[in-house]
């Protein structure tokens, strides 16, 4: 039985005419606190939080004077990568960076920087912490307060096998078209 090489053709024109998904892309960072180029007064732990769960996460806070003052080993809670900080008192005042390495779902590394300054209150002033104030722009907002927009979720992506499938039948259905042609 043979098959007509028109049928091939439109199961290829078919699969390209469907509906395409966004391309999957990789985990990315939502959110972070402190957050970019902030000012906070208060320091006891970075967070760290991500469009998928992450594995093998590393975090380095450095400081001012180039010392390091994460506080143990960082751990995954969900989308969130919590990494404990050493006691305040320990903490000069200046510009810090949170620098990040963290495994996404697929296996493709996710890394990045974030600087921020730590200014804390002088106990002698008896002044409350403040919440993070922007230095220089602020972050994209991620809590969804009146006025505030939240990012839609990523999680709505076709998988890359499906992709592969796809094309392998497309490709199956092109050499079915080009070997069962009439031969002169």
């Amino acid at each position: 039985m043979k098959s007509s090489p028109i049928v091939a053709v439109l199961a290829v024109v078919a699969a390209l005419l469907l509906p395409s998904a966004p391309a999957a892309a990789h985990t990315s960072l939502r959110s972070s606190d402190p957050a970019e180029n902030t000012r906070v007064t208060a320091l006891p732990r970075v967070t760290l939080e991500f469009s998928e769960s992450v594995r093998f996460p590393a975090v380095v806070l450095t400081g001012p004077d180039g010392e390091r003052y994460e506080n143990g080993k960082p751990r995954v809670d969900g989308r969130k990568v919590l990494q404990d900080v050493g006691p305040a008192s320990a903490l000069p005042s200046g510009a810090y960076t949170i620098a990040y390495r963290v495994v996404s779902r697929d296996g493709h590394p996710v890394e990045g920087e974030i600087p921020f300054t730590y200014a804390p209150v002088s106990s002698v002033r008896g002044a409350v912490p403040a919440t993070p104030q922007p230095v220089q722009a602020a972050a994209a907002p991620t809590e969804n307060a009146p006025g505030n927009t939240v990012a839609p979720a990523e999680d709505e992506q076709i998988p890359a096998w499906i992709w592969i499938v796809i094309f392998g039948i497309a490709g199956i259905g092109i050499g079915m078209a080009f070997s069962m042609r009439k031969k002169p």
